[in-house]
């Protein structure tokens, strides 16, 4: 790959970081299994038990609480469950809520059977509607177990952020419990979960640095806890067993500690580049359309529609121009398909939208570079008869 490319996607996986490409070298060096009891399995144990601090500490959490897993997507399928335990005793889920925008690891519902998963919708700026949440749990069937309800914390293509601690307070008069996916929240906003009041957190590595195959199930507590996806030797206190991705678990670790420091002074100035990004990118298409720029945002992202352009040849138009973005979530093998976000807010899916996502290492090179770049392919747009 040549190297006068600007990565501005961001969203769908953040370059290893320093910290955490030192820490996996470092790990590398280590021979113990975190569960022996000798002299290299306690060194690998303590490295564990480190990153186990670092990551619980990204969202406010008891390390204690933090469950180490693939990455989000298994965390996922590891929480949305029928199936819970409180002690030796079980206890029942009889439906699970989901917003309209969830990514698919949240969408699909887990290890519910389809008609226990109930869509709530979303308003035309993207939000979760609360008083349609009010509604369906007002609604829900308590003699067939507890609801429960999937909410992210901010959506992963229009960078939209959901009122999660609103709604907590909804989830819980109804007696539920409230999973939050904070996937493209930690290292952009601060993250908390007892502000938040979320039952359980889903997060992953590779989004703030650190590397792929690696994220985690964080829980309030572990009083209730859902079923083990995965059974055997009992590893994560029961909750998730096989031999520890050890070296992975420590970049996630290191990166963690990373995104942690100077989060506001680093954000402010990722938002900064996005706005000017959006403000070129006006001047050049009037017609732009910007999701969800009415609303709250984080600062790193632009979910955006130039009409009459389809996201997959704007994808490709974008990459021959060195510019490396993506037509919403990256979770489809790199198939470009209509969003179904777009879709939720009440917009034509027909119209496509792209997706810019910076980072901490976007500079301000980057952002003149995209801006040209879509300013040439815009031009190139009113060339073929599409009216600016």
């Amino acid at each position: 790959m040549a190297l006068n490319r600007t990565y501005l996607d961001w969203n769908a996986t953040a370059p290893l970081s320093a910290p955490a490409r030192a820490a996996m070298l470092e790990a590398l060096q280590l021979p113990g299994n975190a569960s022996s009891v000798h002299g290299e399995g306690r060194l690998a144990r303590a490295a564990v038990d480190k990153a186990r601090r670092h990551v619980a500490a990204l969202v406010g959490a008891d390390p204690a609480h933090v469950t180490f897993t693939s990455g989000a997507t298994e965390a996922s399928n590891h929480v949305l469950t029928p199936d819970y335990r409180m002690g030796r005793s079980p206890v029942a889920i009889g439906a699970l809520y989901v917003s309209a925008i969830e990514h698919p690891a949240i969408r699909e519902g887990g290890r519910f059977d389809p008609a226990q998963v109930i869509e709530i919708p979303v308003t035309p700026t993207g939000i979760a509607d609360l008083l349609a949440l009010e509604t369906l749990l007002a609604a829900h069937d308590h003699s067939l177990g507890l609801p429960m309800v999937g909410l992210m914390l901010v959506n992963n293509e229009t960078g939209v952020i959901q009122p999660v601690a609103e709604a907590a307070e909804i989830v819980h008069r109804h007696r539920g419990l409230l999973v939050v996916d904070a996937v493209q929240a930690v290292g952009r906003i601060p993250v908390d979960i007892v502000r938040l009041d979320a039952d359980f957190i889903v997060i992953s590595s590779h989004k703030i640095g650190g590397p792929k195959g690696v994220g985690a199930l964080i829980s309030r507590g572990e009083v209730l806890m859902p079923k083990p996806l995965i059974r055997g030797g009992g590893q994560e206190k029961g909750h998730r067993s096989g031999t520890e991705n050890f070296h992975a678990i420590v970049g996630f670790g290191a990166a963690a500690a990373a995104m942690s420091e100077d989060l506001d002074a680093r954000n402010t100035g990722i938002g900064a580049l996005r706005d000017r990004l959006e403000g070129e990118m006006r001047k050049a298409a009037a017609d732009v359309m910007i999701h969800g720029a009415d609303v709250s945002r984080v600062g790193n992202t632009c979910f955006f529609t130039l009409p009459g352009l389809k996201a997959e040849t704007g994808q490709i138009a974008f990459d021959i121009e060195g510019i490396a973005l993506s037509a919403g979530s990256a979770c489809s093998s790199g198939k470009v398909g209509e969003s179904h976000v777009l879709t939720a807010m009440g917009r034509d899916p027909q119209l496509g939208a792209l997706r810019i996502s910076l980072g901490p290492d976007t500079t301000d090179e980057d952002i003149t570079r995209a801006v040209a770049a879509f300013a040439k392919i815009a031009s190139r747009r009113k060339a073929q008869g599409v009216a600016a």
